[in-house]
């Protein structure tokens, strides 16, 4: 699969509000990428009780749907391997403090861990956090290299970024040519990609 990883991460920071961290971006560029997690993988970083928190808000932030889901590509692993390979001390004490927060929110809010809850009690707190921390950022605008940002959006950008340097990321959700065919100058978008952007070209909404 070709793909253009600099394309990858204009997407991601769209999508983030228009910047991607240092780390993430020196981990995608230095070639990390999730692979379909296996039955028996063991996370390096995380203990395997965080890996699967980590793995059920990564599955809400992109679902299984006609085409594969966090899950599916393994970005739980990508998010484990990053932690350990990329980010700094400090950004991974940010990041462990912010997911026992979080998991302790679960337990208080409905008496449950988060992996616990039913689909719906998830996804409200997932919305709670994502609200909170996207409005905290956006009330400073550092640049990349002094960006320290909280919990759920180190997660929320990882799982972006580890799926769409994913094969079926950026060949299902977004659409994808290795050979381009013939040149339409002007064609309803629907028609040119079933209403999809494209991977490796312009990279728009989604």
């Amino acid at each position: 699969m070709s793909m253009n990883r600099r394309q990858v991460l204009q997407r991601v920071a769209y999508l983030m509000g228009g910047v991607v961290s240092a780390p993430a971006v020196l981990g995608v560029l230095n070639g990390c990428s999730p692979k379909p997690q296996e039955a028996s993988w063991q996370p390096v970083f995380l203990t395997k009780e965080q890996a699967a928190v980590v793995a059920d808000i990564a599955e809400i932030i992109i679902p299984r749907t006609d085409t594969p889901g966090a899950k599916d590509v393994g970005v739980a692993s990508f998010i484990d391997t990053m932690l350990k390979d990329v980010y700094t001390q400090a950004d991974r004490d940010r990041f462990v403090t912010g997911l026992q927060a979080f998991e302790d929110a679960a337990r208080k809010e409905y008496g449950k861990g988060f992996v616990e809850l039913n689909n719906g009690q998830q996804t409200e707190l997932v919305q709670k956090f994502n609200n909170e921390a996207v409005a905290t950022e956006l009330a400073y605008d550092p640049r990349p290299k002094d960006l320290q940002r909280p919990f759920f959006l180190m997660t929320k950008e990882l799982t972006l970024l580890g799926f769409f340097c994913s094969e079926p990321g950026a060949t299902q959700v977004l659409q994808h040519v290795a050979i381009p065919g013939k040149y339409e100058a002007c064609v309803p978008l629907a028609q040119a990609g079933n209403g999809k952007a494209w991977a490796q070209e312009v990279m728009g909404r989604f």
